[in-house]
C-alpha cells in the first residue's frame, strides 16, 4: 500500500484529501505545520507528499527545497491557491514533481498523484541498486565504487555528485542543483569550487578526463551525465 504525507493547515481542505486518497486505497497521514511536516516527510518513509505552500511555520517552498537538498526523492505534489506562473515555475525549480491550483477537481488531483507514482516507479526501476557504466560500477545500496573491478576511492561529496547525475542522466542539472543535492541549503560554493570537484571525479571515472564521456558540462548551465 503507497502512503502519502497530506501537508495541509486548512481542515476542511485536509479531511478531503485524506478521505479522496484512503478511497483509493493509499495509506494516509497529515500534518497541518510546517517544520512538523519537514521532520515526518524525512523520516517517515512516504511514496508521496502533497505540500501546501501556505503553512505556518515553514512554507511549502522552503520544504520542498529542504527535503530535495536532504536527498529525498518521493514525489512531491505542491498545493496552494496561488496560480500565476511565477509561482508554478519556482516550485519546479525547487524540486517539486508537480502543481495544483486551488481549487481543484478530485479527479484531476487523483490522476496527478497516479501519474507522479507510476514515474517515480520508472525511476526506480531505472537506477538498480548497482549501476555500471564503462569501466565503473557503482553499488549504491553498499555505497561502493570499483573500476576494473577493484575499489574506486571515491569521496562522499564525489559518491553523492555521482548519484544524482545518474539519477537524473540525460538531463543538464544546474550549478545550484548539484550544490543543493550534494552540500545542501544555503552552501555558497563558486562555480570554481564545484568545477574543481567535477574534474576530481573525471580523474577517476573517465578514460580520458580531458575529454570526457560520461561527465559532460554544459557551458553556464551545469553538468550532464551520458551512460
Amino acid at each position: 500500500m503507497k502512503r502519502v504525507l497530506v501537508v495541509e493547515d486548512e481542515p476542511v481542505i485536509a479531511l478531503g484529501l485524506r478521505d479522496s486518497l484512503e478511497a483509493e486505497g493509499y495509506a494516509v497521514e497529515v500534518s497541518a505545520e510546517g517544520v512538523d511536516a519537514e521532520t515526518r516527510a524525512r523520516e517517515g518513509g512516504f511514496d508521496l507528499i502533497l505540500l501546501d505552500v501556505m503553512l505556518p511555520g515553514r512554507d511549502g517552498y522552503s520544504i520542498c527545497r529542504n527535503l530535495r537538498a536532504s536527498g529525498l526523492a518521493a514525489p512531491i505534489i505542491l498545493l496552494t491557491a496561488k496560480g500565476q506562473e511565477a509561482d508554478k515555475i519556482r516550485g519546479l525549480d525547487l524540486g517539486a514533481d508537480d502543481y495544483v491550483t486551488k481549487p481543484f477537481a478530485r479527479a484531476e488531483l487523483l490522476a496527478r498523484v497516479r501519474a507522479a507514482l507510476r514515474r517515480s516507479a520508472t525511476r526506480a526501476e531505472a537506477l538498480p541498486a548497482a549501476y555500471t557504466f564503462g569501466e565503473v560500477t557503482i553499488d549504491f545500496a553498499r555505497h561502493q565504487a570499483t573500476r576494473r573491478g577493484q575499489p574506486l576511492d571515491l569521496t562522499p561529496t564525489e559518491f553523492k555528485m555521482l548519484r544524482a547525475l545518474i539519477e537524473n542522466r540525460g538531463r543538464v542539472l544546474t550549478h545550484d542543483e548539484i550544490i543543493e543535492r550534494v552540500w545542501g541549503r544555503d552552501t555558497f560554493l563558486s562555480d570554481r569550487v564545484l568545477y574543481t570537484h567535477v574534474n576530481n571525479l573525471r580523474g577517476k571515472i573517465e578514460a580520458a578526463p580531458a575529454q570526457p564521456v560520461y561527465l559532460i558540462g554544459v557551458r553556464g548551465v551545469g553538468y550532464r551525465f551520458d551512460g
